[in-house]
């Protein structure tokens, strides 16, 4: 980068004190140099065009000013101006259009950060996921363009030709028995779970299940639950909006620490055992066992299974519910198998809590939508459903290759954890100088979504993303890592500046 020898470096920022008698201002955005602090001139500008963007004062295909018009305007070195330039072209916001200048091609979406008040609003993941940007490395969204439409049409047809007019009224508040039945032989075929169709309640997804056993469990004297840590902050936010106390019980390789479970002293637990969200680890034979030592002395286990359909390079994991029924509450979902906007789940919980469980369901909402239920029990008891996880298994696995490929050749340095089933890949940077929040942002800025490690965390631990690779084909995946290695390296530049 080409500098004036007016301009002198200081760290990697151009200071400039201007020609005498330099007037220091300029009409564009209305910059004023006084209020650029000493030698950090070429951070405030960019900071200044960052903001101006941001708030749609300069929206996408405005052109910026010459370097040397602005520079003569502002009385400091053309080089100033084309390095506060050149980092925005860094992280995506602008770029050179040869003699149309240099153009705003992308705002930058709000960082991700996690804080009180935007917890209220319902937590950055809801936030990031309003954002709209090019390549999607998200967790937890399957193969959305894989969904079964023809088969699904054909299954409505069928259902709708055989409906009577009284079908069309208030449902089972616990769910359609024809899909309550039909969920019983999945979990059995699939998961090792017997059950009886009078036990499976069915819920608008894994989070109304949760919310249905906040609204129950105080009655029974649970207060209190302990929670995976890492683990989902979307389920820790759902609990603790619920009313309940949560508490974080680490987790190390092999699944949950049950010691430290008990000395928590929370009387009940959820975690994801098959698939632990977000590390990906199994949760061994030996820690299986004292948990359910600890259930059996009283304790309730909620297994999450949410996405244990999803394996390539393991043996299935059966499921904690099939060893202890009367300790175990289980939740599970089509929204990692078919999609989230179906809003479609079921849960199986201990004798003493059903009747609670169907009455809270009861009073929230009377009942999921008959015919979708209808619908997906058709599927499930056709094959169909058996048929479309063949389908997505193999393309998610090619997926999940791409990305590992990817992320050798575009992260050195990073750790790979839970490659061998689910939906999503966890990367570490062990000693890494910078937080994991930048490093999404400046991935956010290039436009690629990612979630950072910290998110999901209660306590401190090495920064990380947890990179999604269902949703899109290859090459777009190949695309988003690339970009990320951009992003990784603007952080590490940043650190060392």
């Amino acid at each position: 980068m080409s500098r004036s020898k007016r301009g002198a470096t200081e760290g990697s920022k151009t200071v400039d004190a201007g020609p005498p008698g330099a007037a220091g201002g300029a009409d564009f955005l209305q910059l004023d140099l006084t209020d650029a602090p000493a030698g950090g001139r070429t951070e405030w500008l960019a900071d200044r065009l960052r903001a101006a963007i941001a708030d749609g004062t300069l929206p996408i295909g405005s052109r910026l000013p010459a370097g040397r018009v602005l520079a003569a305007e502002l009385g400091v070195s053309r080089g100033l101006v084309t390095e506060a330039y050149q980092r925005l072209a860094e992280t995506g916001q602008v770029a050179g259009r040869g003699r149309a200048g240099t153009v705003v091609v992308a705002a930058p979406p709000p960082p991700p950060a996690a804080g009180a008040a935007e917890a209220d609003r319902g937590g950055p993941v809801d936030a990031l996921r309003a954002v709209s940007c090019r390549i999607d490395l998200s967790p937890g969204v399957p193969d959305l363009t894989a969904f079964p439409r023809t088969a699904w049409l054909q299954a409505e047809r069928r259902v709708l030709s055989a409906l009577t007019p009284a079908d069309f009224g208030y449902g089972n508040p616990q769910g359609a028995p024809a899909l309550r039945e039909a969920v019983a032989g999945w979990l059995a075929r699939n998961r090792g779970v017997r059950a009886d169709p009078a036990e499976v309640v069915v819920v608008a997804g894994v989070a109304q299940a949760l919310w249905l056993l906040a609204q129950v469990l105080p009655a029974q004297g649970v207060r209190r639950i302990a929670v995976e840590d890492p683990g989902s902050l979307g389920a820790r936010g759902q609990l603790e909006h619920a009313g309940l106390d949560v508490v974080g019980v680490p987790v190390d390789g092999a699944g949950l620490d049950v010691a430290a479970l008990r000395a928590s002293g929370a009387p009940a637990v959820l975690l994801t055992p098959a698939h632990q969200f977000p590390t990906g680890v199994v949760l061994d034979g030996e820690r299986r066992r004292d948990l359910l030592d600890w259930a059996a002395a009283g304790g309730l286990v909620v297994e999450d299974d949410y996405d244990a359909e999803h394996r390539y390079d393991r043996a299935p994991v059966p499921a904690l519910r099939a060893m202890l029924p009367e300790s175990v509450a289980y939740a599970g979902s089509v929204s990692k198998l078919l999609a989230p906007a179906l809003r479609l789940g079921w849960l199986l919980v201990p004798t003493r809590l059903r009747d609670a469980v169907v009455a809270a369901k009861r009073h929230a909402d009377l009942g999921n939508p008959v015919l979708a239920q209808l619908v997906l029990a058709r599927l499930m008891e056709s094959g169909e459903l058996e048929r479309h996880l063949r389908f997505v298994r193999r393309r998610h696995r090619r997926r999940r290759d791409a990305m590992l490929r990817a992320v050798a050749a575009e992260l050195p340095g990073a750790r790979v954890h839970g490659a061998a089933a689910g939906l999503h890949l966890m990367v570490t940077f062990d000693g890494a100088p910078f937080a994991d929040t930048d490093l999404a942002a400046a991935a956010l800025a290039l436009g690629v979504k990612t979630h950072p490690l910290s998110w999901h965390r209660m306590r401190p631990g090495p920064p990380g993303l947890i990179l999604g690779y269902a949703a899109g084909p290859a090459g777009e995946i190949e695309e988003g890592v690339a970009l990320l290695g951009r992003a990784l390296r603007t952080c590490a530049r940043a650190q060392r500046s």
